[in-house]
């Protein structure tokens, strides 16, 4: 029973990925209601043939703390698609502070990005429109469906909704 099952809340907000069994049990111990299944597949006992699920939604609502993805290296780099935001290259990506810290630019996810080493140092102590370079993107602090879309891989189309990404 491989395969990930969408989490929702009471209220339709996405809150985990869980695996095919868990979400099971969670549907007979009648503590989540399925919302998605998929078509022409089943989880079969002697006794029963229950649908695959795809999506599940709790039937209490669960009061989550605001999830906050923490700044570090690794996320700056996920959020920018492993792509340097100056010239689109994979290969040996560092993180650039878009205003330099000599200059009051702080750690923060609004001055951050993926960059790679030549760029970098091209860059050097001065701000992008000093050093005749453009941002590809403008740095933003990820959401946390952002992460669940990269943990999955590629994901159920019936997902998309729920996620916020139709």
């Amino acid at each position: 029973m491989t395969g990930h099952v969408l989490v929702l809340n009471q209220d339709y907000q996405a809150l985990s990925i869980t695996s095919v069994q868990r979400a099971i049990v969670l549907v007979l111990l009648h503590k989540a209601e399925m919302v998605e299944a998929e078509a022409l597949r089943f989880v079969r006992s002697p006794s029963c043939q229950i649908p695959w699920p795809s999506i599940v939604r709790l039937k209490a609502y669960v009061r989550v703390p605001y999830k906050r993805i923490l700044l570090t290296r690794k996320n700056v780099i996920r959020r920018d698609s492993s792509r340097c935001q100056y010239c689109g290259g994979r290969d040996r990506l560092t993180i650039d502070h878009v205003m330099p810290k000599s200059r009051g630019g702080r750690d923060a996810w609004d001055n951050l990005v993926a960059a790679c080493v030549p760029c970098n140092n091209r860059k050097g102590n001065m701000t992008p429109t000093e050093a005749g370079m453009n941002l590809d993107r403008a740095p933003f602090r990820p959401s946390y469906v952002m992460y669940i879309r990269d943990y999955v891989g590629s994901m159920d189309d019936t997902w998309k909704p729920y996620l916020f990404l139709s």
